[in-house]
């Protein structure tokens, strides 16, 4: 190969441009480094769990406890959404994970309270329910690290100002 001809097999823009040649606004900022890849893991289990035991209880007894089983399966949803922020990356994915992140955590304190003060409106548990006791109590915990990750995650990748 002479020096004249082009090497096709690089990764290119759609301009042409090499990556390491784009503008840093471009490129995206990962969020699963470090604490993000403990909660890329916990979000991932928790979709799984709230998903699957959605499901089944959906197909199975929905009549039994439509609202209760309705909400895991919005939480498993919500699980998905903030799981695919972390690893999409960059800027917007992150503001979409910190709107998601609190709005679950939203979910879990209204369900959680609304679970103790009505137990009868909830004939069966929701992962939401007494604000995730039946999960360790992940489904409060795992918002509120992951809203403080993703504003810390935001600073580190703030430019410095003048």
């Amino acid at each position: 190969m002479t020096a004249t001809e082009e090497n096709t097999s690089a990764p290119r823009d759609e301009r042409g441009a090499e990556p390491s040649a784009l503008p840093a606004e471009r490129k995206r900022a990962r969020l699963i480094s470090g604490p993000g890849m403990l909660l890329l893991w916990l979000y991932g289990v928790m979709v799984v769990g709230a998903v699957s035991r959605s499901a089944v209880q959906i197909s199975t007894e929905f009549d039994r406890a439509p609202l209760a089983y309705s909400l895991s399966a919005i939480a498993g949803l919500v699980y998905g959404f903030i799981t695919y922020s972390l690893v999409r990356g960059g800027e917007t994915a992150r503001r979409a994970a910190l709107v998601c992140c609190a709005a679950e955590l939203a979910g879990v304190l209204v369900v959680g309270t609304w679970t103790l003060v009505e137990p009868s409106a909830f004939p069966d548990a929701t992962v939401w329910s007494d604000y995730g006791m039946g999960y360790l109590f992940i489904p409060v915990l795992l918002p509120l690290s992951a809203m403080r990750w993703l504003r810390k995650a935001r600073t580190a990748a703030a430019p410095d100002g003048p």
